[in-house]
């Protein structure tokens, strides 16, 4: 057991364990028992060993710390419901935090909308930022570029999984130079009596082996699900983010890290469920083993 002295707090995370959760089988509709999805319990019930290994710092290993320390948020983007709401301009984003504000953030491509920012949808974006503390306020707006540059912005909302919170920006206004106040972007407060509060989610490190053998790697949509002790569990959370990044890893005799925010299953990782959801060509996979770290220390 680690014993901690009352002194000055660590600066920094008590270095978790590593779970293994060896699979060695196919995971494949026309292989072993045709299942695409497999429960994984980690080897010697729980802890291994600590990682005591991998200390050189790559790129890649870099890139990944730099993840762990940021924060990822779901921005939601209500366009109004009216005649000519819509806009062509380049929208962009300031979210600003207790400690810091993530600076202009342009809200590029939408996961939802090839064509953003239409009348009456909601288009969804994904920003990350290091660590600003609570979400105070953001700040919306365009640069008035295109044909039909006028915006009526309905509402923003903001999931911070690290927070645990989900806020509510109500606007309600035009960002038009020809309409309301001519402004074409606005600072909005979050609605207090609309956000809506759970418990935080946790950073975890999942490292994903993939079998030397032919035909081991897939280009599937590999997902995972996390189970803590008392029947927690996590959702079922995709790896990647869209099919060019599915096509890019899980190539056979591949290891790849992914820094995963998911709800906190506690200290313990009873089991995992992971799979692919098939389909496409090259669907098949053999997994040869997985590790996960939880990245946040105990008590945080």
């Amino acid at each position: 057991r680690l014993l901690t002295s009352k002194r000055a707090p660590r600066e920094k995370p008590v270095v978790p364990f590593l779970y293994y959760f060896p699979c060695q089988r196919w995971l494949a509709v026309e292989e072993d028992d045709g299942q695409i999805a497999r429960e994984l319990v980690p080897v010697d019930e729980a802890f291994v060993k600590k990682d005591s290994e991998n200390d050189g710092q790559s790129p890649a290993t870099l890139g990944l710390e730099q993840k762990a320390k940021s924060t990822t948020y779901t921005v939601k983007v209500k366009t109004g419901d009216k005649k000519n709401a819509g806009t062509d301009a380049n929208v962009f984003i300031i979210l600003y935090g207790s400690k810091d504000d993530t600076g202009i953030v342009s809200l590029k491509a939408s996961k939802i909308n090839k064509n953003k920012f239409e009348r009456g949808k909601v288009d969804e974006f994904t920003v990350e930022s290091v660590d600003i503390g609570d979400l105070k306020k953001i700040k919306i707006g365009h640069d008035n570029k295109g044909n039909s540059t006028g915006w009526f912005l309905e509402w923003v909302e903001i999931d911070a999984p690290s927070l645990g919170q989900c806020l509510k920006f109500p606007c309600g206004r035009w960002l038009d130079k020809s309409e309301d106040d001519g402004a074409i972007e606005r600072i909005i407060f979050p609605a207090e009596l609309q956000t809506v509060e759970y418990i935080p989610f946790v950073p975890y490190e999942i490292t994903v082996y993939t079998s030397d053998i032919f035909g081991a790697g897939t280009d599937a949509d590999v997902f995972i699900v996390l189970y803590g002790s008392d029947g927690i569990c996590t959702q079922q959370k995709s790896l990647c983010l869209n099919k060019r990044e599915q096509r890019m890893y899980f190539e056979r005799n591949s290891v790849n890290q992914f820094i995963v925010e998911l709800e906190d299953v506690g200290d313990i990782i009873e089991k995992i469920r992971i799979g692919h959801k098939g389909g496409g060509l090259n669907s098949g996979w053999h997994l040869d083993r997985v590790t996960i770290r939880r990245l946040l220390p105990n008590g945080k």
